[in-house]
């Protein structure tokens, strides 16, 4: 997820304690720098047994501390100051052991003594075997942390280092990342229910061949994604599309433009705000054929009915959501887009260049609404969909 380098996203303090899966801290590590998160890792002594501390500093770019007593700040208290200049503390991996720490309060090292001294919130993303997981003491110090406030994040199920099968395994570097990054951002639709369509709807002509276009679905996951990340409550109807679902988000696969529109219209009541992004097909076959059409010499008719509008249907319900749609347009993009709004009756369109943003992780879009035309800068789809839903955040 490339960052605007010009500033950075959050400060950090990532703490490592003892486990094999202090080896998916290096790629943590790595992936927040990359998406312009300072990091300030802090790592235990059982920590330094499984990966070096010289490991995390070419990584982060910063001296890697351990001790309570490191004689390099100035202050002499670096369970004080490193706590201070961090928006967040993320422990990973956290071992039952240290966990067992943060839930009674024990501080007898450098890190859980900057835990327990930390002005900010703190994240804990547990590793350990499946049976230490189920063990009711750690369920009992799970129970409390988030008692205390303390965000768990995870774990996940799968093969672990001993060879068993089952609960806790540290969730994957990427998605701690995107965990992190939600937490970081300004929760501006807090309280929000957002229900966004995403990805190309399949018309089918026969049972191997469809009508269908080029929409990757980026766009509109990337929106489902910055909208969980501020917040929201979030259902995504996704048409074809392959992408991993979004964390947090409550995802449903559908194939054709009917399948969609049922979809959409089981889930929108009690919506908040509907953002309209799947390339939604104009038309659908008359008669899908049973069997595959064989070739033949000849040409081949197909007739076509129009689906139905959702986007249309939505803004015209008796208490519809705030709504927001996409023109994907090849020219006059502006006026093509703008009539779109006015017809549909729109409080909201993103006007974009079909050529250009059709399967690209960028996009360059224009925001019109009442008070005019509103461009956003070419970026990663992820900072539009951010920048769109703080001006949807704003107009509400």
């Amino acid at each position: 997820m490339q960052k605007n380098k010009s500033s950075v996203l959050g400060k950090l303090v990532l703490g490592i304690t003892g486990g094999i899966a202090a080896y998916k801290a290096a790629e943590l590590v790595r992936l927040l720098v990359k998406s312009n998160i300072d990091v300030q890792v802090v790592m235990t002594e059982a920590a330094c047994q499984f990966i070096t501390p010289v490991t995390m500093q070419a990584l982060s770019g910063k001296p890697v501390y351990t001790g309570l007593w490191d004689a390099s700040i100035p202050n002499g208290m670096p369970h004080i100051e490193l706590s201070r200049a961090a928006d967040a503390i993320i422990i990973a991996p956290a071992s039952a052991d240290f966990m067992a720490k943060l839930a009674h309060g024990r501080a007898d090292d450098l890190l859980s003594t900057l835990c327990l001294a930390r002005d900010c919130p703190l994240l804990v993303a547990p590793a350990m075997n499946k049976q230490m997981w189920d063990n009711p003491a750690t369920q009992r110090n799970i129970n409390q942390l988030q008692a205390d406030g303390v965000q768990i994040l995870g774990p996940d199920s799968g093969e672990q280092a001993c060879g068993e099968v089952g609960l806790g395994r540290m969730l994957e570097a990427e998605d701690l990342l995107y965990l992190i990054e939600a937490h970081l951002q300004p929760k501006l639709l807090k309280g929000k229910k957002i229900l966004i369509t995403a990805g190309a709807t399949l018309e089918m002509i026969d049972p191997v061949r469809a009508i269908t276009n080029l929409s990757s679905g980026k766009m509109g996951y990337a929106i489902a994604q910055a909208a969980f990340e501020m917040g929201a409550e979030v259902t995504l109807v996704s048409g074809a599309a392959a992408l991993k679902p979004p964390f947090g988000v409550n995802t449903i696969s559908v194939t054709s433009a009917e399948s969609m529109y049922q979809a959409v219209m089981q889930h929108v009541a009690k919506q908040d705000i509907f953002i309209g992004v799947a390339a939604v097909a104009d038309y659908s076959p008359v008669n899908a054929s049973a069997q595959k059409i064989k070739k033949s010499e000849s040409s081949l008719t197909i007739e076509l009915k129009p689906n139905k509008d959702i986007l249309a249907q939505v803004a015209s319900l008796p208490n519809a959501p705030f709504c927001v749609g996409f023109a994907a347009e090849t020219e006059n993009i502006l006026e093509h887009a703008e009539q779109k709004r006015l017809r549909k009756i729109l409080p909201l369109i993103v006007a974009n260049d079909a050529n250009d943003a059709l399967g690209s992780d960028q996009n360059s879009v224009t925001l019109l609404d009442k008070n005019g035309a509103h461009p956003l800068a070419r970026a990663p789809k992820i900072e539009v969909a951010r920048l769109l839903l703080q001006h949807i955040a704003n107009m509400l």
